[in-house]
């Protein structure tokens, strides 16, 4: 057998680039930053960097993710500290011509995150922004910004994630902060799926799923009008029955 020869093989970096959503004013946004050094110089992209030598994929995206936002990534097994985001792998991309530097490939991860402070550019981004998911992905699945590198198939994919997620797991929660009312969980549900629902139905669904939300022993007149119980993230992490998507 011959010896293993590095260097007979091509070199390719790898990075990880983030989906970063939340939901504002009533819209779901994402996270976008606009570069500051070529290449796509001055192009909106999604946040994201490369893999240190001394890092694993989750941790990459982790410190990225603080870098950018100030969030840490919470772990189910801890307490939660207050400051933390839903973070899970999304997909890797790999096509050859994605980065015109050299080969890259890129393993992106998809953020959940509650309602989150105006951003931070940091790294190689001279500004950044949350932007609805509208303005950055046109109706048809394109893309109407021209988001540098292949993130509008990253963005597009995230999003389809997170809508198809919060039909069958508890994970809409993690658009709400620690105690929320109904109202404002159908309100994450409105805008990560873009349509309006009844509110008397929903109410039933959310309350009648076992393990889907516990009360949190408090009222809130946040939202204006009579006061509304406060609730918070019950155990399950699949919901039985399905919150079905409407047909739009």
């Amino acid at each position: 057998m011959s010896p293993y020869d590095p260097s007979a093989f091509p070199p390719f970096a790898v990075t990880v680039d983030l989906v970063v959503l939340t939901v504002r004013r009533h819209a779901l946004c994402a996270l976008a930053i606009r570069r500051g050094e070529q290449p796509f110089q001055g192009r909106w992209a999604l946040p994201g960097g490369f893999v240190r030598g001394d890092e694993d994929l989750s941790a990459a995206a982790a410190r990225e993710l603080s870098e950018e936002t100030g969030l840490c990534a919470h772990d189910p097994a801890a307490p939660d500290v207050g400051n933390g985001a839903h973070l899970e792998q999304l997909a890797t991309y790999g096509d050859p011509k994605r980065d015109p530097r050299m080969r890259v490939v890129s393993v992106a991860h998809l953020v959940l995150a509650p309602d989150l402070p105006a951003p931070r550019a940091g790294g190689d981004a001279n500004s950044a922004r949350w932007a609805p998911v509208d303005e950055l992905l046109s109706t048809d699945g394109q893309t109407g910004a021209g988001l540098a590198f292949d993130h509008e198939q990253i963005l597009a994919d995230g999003v389809e994630r997170a809508r198809s997620k919060i039909e069958y797991s508890s994970l809409a929660t993690a658009f709400c902060p620690p105690e929320f009312t109904v109202g404002e969980l159908r309100r994450v549900y409105e805008a990560v799926w873009g349509v309006a629902l009844d509110p008397r139905n929903f109410h039933r669904k959310v309350t009648g799923t076992p393990g889907f939300l516990v009360p949190a022993g408090g009222t809130t007149t946040r939202q204006g009008g009579r006061p509304a119980q406060l609730f918070r993230a019950g155990g399950a992490t699949l919901l039985n029955p399905p919150m079905l998507r409407p047909e739009v």
